[in-house]
């Protein structure tokens, strides 16, 4: 993660260097037995860039991380980076969905609903088929648990949410406090940039803080700014589920990303699924629920465009229920990873009782590393 302040990083660091040039000219010198006796110093110590000045953590698409500042990574969250732990390391505290490279099984949160919408959460496993390019697999897991999840909640900052950001903020933290007490949860707010202003977390205080970060000016690279999103969550996110928050109010307007790219970024094995609120008018509206509505439907999560924003937090408590009522199902792909390429999933579900079954979930995914149990 590269800090707000980042930028200006080399100024400091060339400043400090000529300082201590000038100040070493005035320093007389030593004899050899002194010098000698002075240790030296460890080579960590030597790589150790100085402190930055506090600043706001803002995600890079580009793969360059600098690690969040400390006070954000130790502030109260079981899934915050802590100094000297490898996230590529499986958890050494009680969390149950770990980190392990190069897992066979495919694992996915499918969240089914009847023919009037209701969601349907007494299904056993005999109910479900999987398809993976049309290819029956064979459901090796199943579970009906309200698992914790890596959330991410990523805000439009734009000039033209100003107005909106008081009942957004509500909204999100509303969706917060409906979900499940150990989900890990952080906050990135954008406008033609992007910043990471709370790292993971489970502290509804500094998850307050963070979305209180209103500066409501520039453009909205939303695509940019959820790649970068989707990329911390890969990278530090200890649990096995994952989800985007997003909302918005316009089209995207100042990404590098093109929204084919971004929903390529999405759909990597193991990816978030993302649940999007569009908070559109009439003026390029078509494109704009387009992009959010795909964004969505390939990773399993739902597009909603209410026509006020009165609704974005009953629609949040919506977002909160659906991702507490989900079944993780989980198979082996019948082919190997190692063969690559794009694989298409299709889950169905049949029961006594109910008519047309509807089963959510990612339209696909791109082999590689993912999560399990």
């Amino acid at each position: 993660m590269l800090l707000r302040n980042e930028r200006v990083r080399p100024f400091l660091l060339a400043f400090l260097f000529l300082f201590t040039q000038v100040g070493a000219q005035n320093v007389p010198p030593q004899s050899p037995a002194v010098l000698n006796a002075s240790p030296a110093p460890s080579v960590a110590a030597a790589q150790t860039p100085a402190a930055p000045p506090s600043g706001r953590a803002q995600p890079d698409v580009a793969g360059s991380h600098t690690a969040p500042r400390a006070q954000d990574s130790q502030s109260g969250g079981e899934g915050a980076v802590q100094p000297g732990q490898d996230q590529n390391q499986p958890s050494k505290d009680n969390t149950t969905f770990v980190f392990k490279a190069e897992v066979q099984n495919v694992v996915l949160h499918a969240t089914v609903v009847d023919d009037k919408n209701r969601l349907v959460m007494n299904l056993e496993r005999s109910a479900f088929s999987i398809f993976e390019n049309n290819q029956p697999q064979t459901i090796l897991s199943f579970a009906r648990e309200d698992v914790p999840v890596a959330m991410g909640i990523v805000i439009d900052n734009s000039g033209s949410m100003r107005e909106k950001r008081d009942k957004v903020n509500r909204a999100a933290l509303n969706l917060v406090r409906s979900s499940n007490p150990q989900d890990q949860v952080f906050v990135v707010n954008f406008n033609d940039e992007y910043y990471l202003d709370q790292p993971l977390t489970n502290n509804i205080n500094l998850l307050k803080e963070a979305l209180e970060k209103v500066e409501a000016r520039g453009g909205t690279a939303l695509y940019d700014a959820i790649v970068a999103s989707a990329d911390y969550m890969k990278r530090t996110a200890r649990l096995q589920k994952k989800v985007i928050f997003v909302v918005t109010d316009g089209e995207d307007n100042a990404s590098r990303e093109t929204l084919e790219e971004a929903v390529r970024h999405l759909q990597e094995e193991n990816g978030p699924a993302v649940y999007a609120i569009g908070l559109l008018g009439e003026e390029r509206a078509r494109r704009a629920r387009r992009a959010l509505e795909t964004i969505a439907q390939r990773t399993g999560g739902i597009a909603f465009l209410p026509r006020t924003i009165d609704e974005v937090d009953e629609i949040s408590r919506t977002v909160a229920h659906d991702i507490r009522s989900q079944f993780a199902i989980g198979y082996k792909p019948t082919t190997p990873k190692s063969e690559g390429g794009y694989r298409i999933i299709r889950v169905q579900a049949h029961a006594k009782g109910y008519g047309k079954l509807t089963v959510r979930t990612r339209s696909g995914y791109y082999p590689g590393q993912e999560l399990t149990q």
